[in-house]
């Protein structure tokens, strides 16, 4: 479907089990670089699952198992001896709930680039300027960055927690439903930030709202009971799915 060259992320035959549950069923899917690839399908379909797939966040449920590839850049992300610390640091995710840190604004952005032996005043300055503009966050904040993350609104908590993400300069951005606790305004604002962030990431995004992936996503992968039913352009999902499941769940006949 996609020249191999464009190709940021592939899975090969994904399973995942949860237990003796078998959430994701021999998933195979291409994430074009630089594109926003939209995850949708009812609730408990794999979507979230599968999203944290792509860097290990499984792993930290007990009683989770995987099998098959996940490629990043062509190496998987699975080979035994894997770096997992490096891999998250590589792909990041910012989840449905927005969870700045109990602390300032500044502390949030500068945190994660302390942990990897940041400490200069100037350099993390620096970094956190640019990862507050990156999220299109700076200008409402600039004047109280050391005042508490909590004091933001949802929506400005929720482009705080992706500039954080983007403060360890991730290659893939992953969102999970992260507008789905916001109101419409604020909602605009994160979709909005997608389309300038596929600039620089690539970005990958469960949501429930078909008209926000039709807006937003370049690609459309939908899911229904751990299997990937069909993925392409969203165009092409939205008006000439190939599976009649699909055609069913955009238009609302379940899910």
């Amino acid at each position: 479907m996609y020249r191999m060259e464009d190709v940021k992320i592939r899975t090969v035959m994904l399973n995942l089990y949860y237990g003796k549950k078998r959430a994701l069923r021999d998933v195979g899917l291409c994430v074009r670089a630089n594109a926003v690839t939209a995850l949708i399908g009812p609730s408990g379909c794999g979507k979230s699952t599968f999203l944290k797939s792509l860097n290990r966040m499984n792993e930290l449920t007990d009683g989770v198992r995987t099998t098959g590839s996940v490629y990043l850049d062509g190496t998987d992300i699975y080979t035994p001896g894997a770096d997992v610390t490096k891999l998250r640091r590589r792909v990041g995710m910012v989840f449905q709930q927005p969870n700045p840190f109990p602390m300032s604004i500044y502390d949030n952005i500068a945190y994660g680039p302390k942990i990897h032996g940041i400490k200069k005043g100037p350099v993390l300055d620096g970094i956190v300027e640019k990862s507050l503009r990156g999220a299109a966050i700076w200008d409402e904040v600039k004047d109280r960055l050391n005042k508490p993350a909590g004091r933001l609104s949802g929506g400005q908590q929720q482009r705080l927690c992706i500039a954080r993400t983007l403060a360890v300069e991730p290659e893939v951005l992953l969102l999970d439903e992260p507008t789905s606790a916001l109101d419409p305004a604020s909602t605009l604002k994160i979709e909005e930030l997608m389309r300038e962030l596929k600039k620089r990431y690539t970005v990958v995004v469960v949501t429930h709202n078909m008209q926000q992936a039709a807006r937003v996503a370049d690609d459309t992968a939908f899911f229904l009971e751990g299997e990937l039913v069909e993925a392409d352009r969203t165009r092409t999902i939205f008006t000439h799915p190939r599976d009649t499941r699909t055609g069913d769940y955009i238009t609302g006949k379940f899910g």
